[in-house]
């Protein structure tokens, strides 16, 4: 697999050649507080009506085909730890559980990709124009700005790093993306303090080599958006796609798209920032379908409010949120084969499942372990489940503060070691069962309720 540092490339009209790479290493963490944490005006653009929760359910087999780079699997070539001990689902205890692999920040994070302002003492300035395209070949800081319409930002830098910083750039496209990395060892795209930028494309994506490349930022290696501005992205499909690893650490991001906002093949990972997503399909999805041992979506921090028609974050192998402000309103809200939930502040609006684990990946037997974050979930009525494992459930710290018919539905075993569960306004001892091996269990940890497997050791 590639180093942490990765991006993508294009051929077009106008070459910029190599002015020196310019990298700082140095973490810098002045995060600006826009108002509302929203666009510049202070609002979102909104979808159409009636297509998010309690409006139709878009149609399966939206997400593009297409290949990725012959990279490797999690950070470092190492892929996290696959089945619990002895490879039998239903045998773990809840040591079993502690012991998959987890993230952390420093390990999951460059130092580069933490720093939001760019060292622009060598760095070129770069206007575009209507009509015309720009083909970026060599590492080194590029200064984006000016506003055109048919016009896309091609990043063609082989295995080099290159920066854009975005200031004040405005394109609108009918069919292909506003920046196109086809080649590069990583992009990061940096707004520049204080400084909004606007991505549109508003038509059907056109094909390149028989592929689609059907997202506003489009890459074929791995991105990094950070800075201190803002940034606000429409599309008539995909908002941003990676087809390696997607980082976002700062800046204001608002996406709007009529499929999915946010999706990568090997991971998604967000250290900071204000992000606002309003998707018709995925709020964040981390799926490659070639290899479902790839896909893990990491959160160390930062502010994300999600509407989405279908599942609001979406993770082929294991879901962590180690921090940060999540707000979730969708079909299903959290979904992963291994939803981990250290700390943060999580709220669920579903009308399907809060939070499910189901076997997406090989790899991993689901669970689902509350060790830490405060979470709140909120169902819609009928046959729906707060918190939902095909395999089992940890509680160990935390508060999980559940409004549902159906609280808890797991089909091996649950344990409550540590902190707190509220259902219905009533703080409960055990993690009851709706529906367990062998048919239907009691009211999913409804006070009184039947038939609780595996309640407090």
């Amino acid at each position: 697999r590639k180093t942490d540092d990765t991006s993508t490339k294009i051929p077009e009209e106008t070459t910029v050649q190599d002015p020196g790479q310019a990298s700082s290493e140095t973490p810098n963490d002045n995060m600006p507080t826009p108002p509302d944490g929203q666009v510049p005006d202070g609002s979102m653009p909104a979808p159409p009506d009636g297509e998010f929760p309690g409006g139709q359910r878009p149609d399966d087999g939206q997400f593009p085909g297409g290949q990725r780079p012959d990279d490797g699997q999690f950070p470092g070539g190492q892929q996290p730890g696959g089945q619990f001990p002895g490879g039998q689902q239903g045998s773990a205890s809840p040591e079993d559980l502690e012991t998959v692999a987890s993230f952390t920040k420093d390990d999951e994070f460059s130092s580069r990709d933490l720093k939001q302002e760019a060292d622009l003492s060598e760095a070129i300035q770069l206007t575009v124009t209507d009509g015309q395209n720009l083909t970026i070949d060599a590492a080194g800081v590029y200064i984006l700005s000016g506003k055109a319409s048919e016009a896309t930002v091609y990043v063609e830098a082989g295995d080099d790093k290159v920066q854009l910083m975005l200031d004040g750039l405005e394109i609108t496209n009918e069919d292909r993306p506003c920046i196109y990395v086809k080649s590069a060892d990583k992009v990061f795209v940096t707004t520049a303090s204080g400084s909004d930028s606007i991505l549109t494309v508003t038509g059907d994506f056109a094909t390149d080599d028989g592929k689609k490349m059907n997202a506003v930022i489009f890459s074929k290696d791995d991105l990094c958006l950070n800075g201190l501005g803002t940034l606000t992205i429409s599309s008539s499909d995909n908002g941003i796609v990676s087809k390696g690893d997607l980082k976002v650490t700062g800046g204001t991001l608002a996406v709007t798209a009529e499929n999915t906002a946010l999706k990568a093949n090997d991971s998604i990972r967000i250290a900071d920032g204000y992000i606002t997503v309003r998707a018709k399909n995925d709020g964040l999805h981390a799926e490659y379908d070639e290899d479902d041992t790839v896909g893990y979506i990491y959160i160390a921090g930062g502010s994300l409010d999600i509407e989405a028609a279908d599942d609001g974050i979406h993770a082929t192998t294991i879901l962590q949120v180690d921090a940060g402000t999540i707000s979730v309103t969708a079909l299903e809200g959290l979904e992963a084969t291994f939803v981990r939930l250290n700390g943060g502040t999580i709220t669920v609006n579903a009308t399907d499942d809060g939070i499910n684990a189901a076997q997406k990946s090989t790899a991993y037997t689901p669970a689902i372990i509350f060790a830490g974050a405060d979470v709140t979930i909120t169902m819609g009525r009928g046959d729906t489940d707060a918190v939902d494992s095909n395999g089992s459930i940890l509680v160990s710290g935390g508060t999980i503060n559940i409004t549902a018919q159906s609280a808890f539905d797991y089909d091996t075993a649950a344990w409550h070691t540590g902190g707190t569960i509220i259902v219905n306004g009533q703080e409960v001892s055990e993690i009851g069962n709706q529906f367990g091996p062998g048919g239907m269990g009691g009211h999913g940890g409804f006070p009184g309720g039947q038939g609780g497997r595996g309640g407090r050791p």
